[in-house]
């Protein structure tokens, strides 16, 4: 099982080029990072673990910078967001920024994108908050045009791009959508991602089958579907039922902390990435 993590970057914490090193000397994975651009003082929407927001949330760095950053220094770290809120982006600068990462890492790059809960930060970017699913849906659909080998022309309900010249391409394209188990977020995936990013991943044993048939009525390869359990504090149980699932890659979490504690961490969890049983 691939052993990645996640964790809150900051002007307060690790560096990216320190922890991405360290990642890859361990044998990690890979790193994805979160993002939330700004966290408005007068708010209205409730932080969904409940209790006050934390203080990591309002000072995250920009994960396209900080994994270009991590690209730079590792040569194998795969390299990921957990999540881009993709309704907050003009969907042809984000084409070229995750393009132009996966161009230079040489492909290491993974779209895990959400669609956000904090309405006051998505309405500063203009986003209609009961129409953002489909607002992000309209975006992928651009940019997927946008990656096209020949030039492609898009019209949508949101946007629309002339067919033009666009490079460079993206050497992967994976996609990974996160949110919690249903029929539209399993809508989503079938139509313009390569799986899921199920935070926690608790109650898997139940949802996968679920979201295993709507991949399969769709179309799609059965054999192609990626379930990256997102956010995960480990146990070797956990991550034995992981693998019995037939789960190929965990992101665990890691403390929003300096390097010293998160260095710490990081010896702990690299018993999981040591043992290719993931604990069993």
């Amino acid at each position: 099982m691939r052993i990645s993590v996640t964790i809150f970057l900051t002007d307060e914490t690790i560096t990216p080029t320190r922890l991405a090193r360290e990642l890859e000397a361990r044998g990690f994975g890979g790193l994805y990072l979160p993002e939330h651009t700004h966290i408005p003082v007068e708010r209205v929407t409730p932080y969904p673990a409940g209790g006050d927001l934390p203080r990591e949330y309002g000072r995250t760095l920009d994960p396209f910078v900080a994994l270009g950053q991590a690209a730079a220094v590792t040569e194998r770290l795969g390299l990921g967001t957990g999540i881009t809120l993709v309704a907050q982006h003009d969907p042809i600068d984000l084409a070229k920024q995750i393009a132009t990462l996966d161009h230079l890492s040489g492909g290491r790059f993974t779209l895990g994108l959400g669609f956000g809960w904090n309405v006051e930060e998505a309405a500063d970017h203009g986003v209609e908050w009961r129409t953002r699913r489909e607002l992000v849906r309209d975006r992928m659909a651009l940019m997927h045009a946008l990656w096209a080998d020949e030039p492609t022309a898009y019209e949508g309900e949101f946007g629309s791009v002339r067919a033009s010249h666009a490079f460079p391409k993206p050497v992967q394209k994976r996609t990974l959508v996160g949110g919690a188990a249903g029929p539209k977020l399993f809508s989503h995936i079938c139509t313009y991602a390569d799986g899921w990013l199920p935070i926690g991943g608790r109650g898997l044993g139940e949802s996968l089958p679920v979201l295993r048939t709507a991949w399969a009525d769709a179309g799609r390869d059965p054999g192609a579907l990626q379930v990256v359990p997102y956010a995960v504090l480990p146990t070797p149980g956990k991550l034995a039922h992981y693998a019995e699932l037939g789960i190929e890659e965990v992101v665990l979490q890691l403390p929003p902390a300096g390097e010293g504690e998160v260095l710490k961490v990081l010896d702990e969890y690299a018993r999981y990435v040591q043992d290719d049983t993931a604990g069993v």
